[in-house]
């Protein structure tokens, strides 16, 4: 089970929820994410984005040893966790913040627990390893499913696929006794979806609000932002903010994003107007 510490900082992070928009930093400690790979592979470097993003207001930091875009290099369960224990035994003994752990692996979201993590952000949503969903029962972990397909297919209803993803993740953490109350939805945006899909996800997230759980988006920097024709990386922080307080109106809680201090300056005057 979790220690005590470890629970303390995922019941702070869940306490969070619904009491105002919580922030989601993003860590990637890859040389190949989208966005950022390879400026923070370094522990000296790792560290010193983590306290960047938490004196910028980040209420939780989601640290990644695999890239998931679109035609990354998958990597062992040996090669994640070396690009991570480094990082993690430091950060999470110095920094009083909660982390969560990007894997889709069962062996790295144990030993992510073991090196002080609180919180599994899996991609796949339990149904990629078949142990994933035990072995957040027996860490005490929580988590988040997000929606995801192997491959994209235009003629499906988004919002009933993610359903049918969703009733089988959480079928599969009733199964192995994961509370509800430590689980998260993720609609995967920019994951197995057209462009179209991507922002009908986004537009229809109220569809998903019957299961009474909190909802987390993660648009940050993608380039399905981008107008059609642009380069890929042609990503731009407004694009951003503005897809996040469109996905918050429709029922977001969490916000996994690289750039909190500017998210949070926009949320305080979208609250003030909103409220």
């Amino acid at each position: 089970m979790i220690p005590p510490f470890l629970a303390a900082r995922r019941d702070r992070f869940l306490g969070l929820i619904g009491t105002r928009p919580v922030y989601m930093g993003i860590l990637n400690v890859t040389p190949d994410s989208f966005s950022d790979g390879g400026r923070f592979f370094s522990p000296g470097t790792a560290r010193a984005q983590a306290k960047k993003l938490q004196a910028d207001g980040a209420d939780i930091i989601d640290v990644g040893a695999e890239s998931t875009r679109p035609g990354h290099t998958p990597v062992s369960v040996e090669g994640e966790l070396a690009r991570l224990e480094p990082v993690l035994r430091e950060l999470t003994s110095e920094l009083d913040i909660p982390f969560s752990i990007d894997t889709s692996k069962s062996h790295v979201a144990r030993r992510a627990a073991e090196l002080g993590v609180s919180v599994v952000n899996d991609v796949w949503g339990f149904q990629k390893d078949p142990a994933m969903a035990d072995t957040v029962a027996l860490t005490g972990m929580a988590a988040v499913i997000m929606h995801n397909r192997d491959n994209a297919d235009a003629s499906l209803d988004i919002i009933a696929d993610m359903r049918r993803f969703f009733d089988k993740s959480l079928r599969l953490a009733d199964a192995a006794g994961v509370p509800r109350a430590r689980l998260i939805l993720d609609p995967g945006i920019g994951f197995g979806k057209t462009r179209a899909q991507n922002y009908a996800a986004l537009a229809g997230l109220r569809a998903l609000k019957d299961y009474g759980l909190p909802i987390m988006v993660g648009v940050s920097r993608k380039s399905l932002l981008n107008p059609r024709g642009s380069s890929p990386d042609d990503f731009t922080l407004i694009r951003t903010i503005a897809a996040n307080l469109a996905a918050a109106i429709r029922g977001a809680a969490i916000f996994r994003i690289h750039d909190p201090a500017e998210h949070i300056a926009a949320f305080k005057v979208f609250d003030a107007i909103a409220h």
